[in-house]
């Protein structure tokens, strides 16, 4: 589960970045021995300097880019949504008795394998009307100082898209973004470039060729809104995590607080919670 402030997900991405040192350390070891004089030696080091603008460089665009959908961007709120903001995001049959409530950050790799094992189960549910869902989605990995980006934010913006293209292409899309072969590792921040979520989108049927849906991405249509859903997300107070769920308001959980995150898990509380 992907906590808001886990010391545990904290000391492991320490226990990467220390591990990401000591290989960078013994590449630059091979790459002395490799390379030797003086000017060598320093075009490495223009080259590095440049590396390291461009990094920064980049990683201001982007911060430059949420701001301004912050402060001066209008809202737009994807068709089939709704509430003040268009943070509320209801699929399935609008007469079933019962409400999945699903919470989900788009960079999260437990939500990746959750989705994986029993996604199946919640889709064939929806469509049998056993519940409705509702999704509300976080984007607070992107804040993690051990691995700060913008992909979380830019892929809930490209579901905004592919939400008003239709409850099913949100789906889809969604199923889409988490899937293995997808799906990056969460060290890197491969959503926050338009170019991979349109490829994914590519696999989508509704999104294949979609010029509206890519120009949307592009121009980012949705961000404005995929900061409100976000805010929705971190104003639930009783969700520290992802991924969690509810189902008519009540928490599903296993043995000590932890999500259900296969079938095995998830089927039997969701009976017991369903209302007759």
């Amino acid at each position: 589960m992907s906590n808001r402030n886990s010391h545990q997900n904290k000391q492991a991405a320490r226990e990467r970045l220390r591990a990401e040192r000591e290989r960078q350390a013994k590449k630059d070891r091979v790459r002395r021995q490799l390379f030797v004089g003086g000017a060598v030696v320093a075009v490495l080091a223009i080259a590095g300097g440049i590396g390291y603008a461009v990094t920064n460089m980049n990683t201001d665009d982007v911060n430059q880019k949420w701001r301004t959908a912050a402060e001066k961007q209008s809202l737009v709120k994807p068709a089939n949504t709704s509430g003040p903001q268009g943070t509320t995001v209801i699929i399935g049959d609008k007469k079933a008795k019962n409400t999945l409530h699903v919470y989900e950050d788009m960079r999260c790799p437990v939500c990746a394998t959750f989705e994986k094992y029993t996604g199946p189960t919640v889709l064939k549910d929806i469509k049998d009307g056993t519940y409705k869902a509702q999704f509300t989605m976080g984007t607070f990995l992107d804040d993690n100082k051990q691995m700060p980006g913008a992909g979380s934010k830019n892929a809930l913006s490209a579901l905004g898209a592919a939400l008003n293209v239709s409850p099913q292409a949100f789906l889809d899309y969604k199923t889409a973004l988490y899937s293995p072969k997808n799906h990056p590792d969460e060290t890197n921040d491969a959503f926050a470039g338009d170019q991979k979520l349109i490829d994914v989108a590519q696999q989508v049927k509704e999104l294949k060729g979609n010029t509206a849906f890519e120009k949307a991405v592009k121009k980012g249509t949705y961000d404005r809104w995929a900061l409100a859903m976000s805010k929705t997300f971190n104003d639930t107070k009783d969700i520290t995590g992802t991924p969690s769920f509810k189902l008519n308001g009540k928490k599903l959980e296993v043995e000590q607080g932890k999500p259900p995150m296969t079938p095995d898990q998830f089927t039997p509380l969701v009976k017991q919670g369903l209302k007759k």
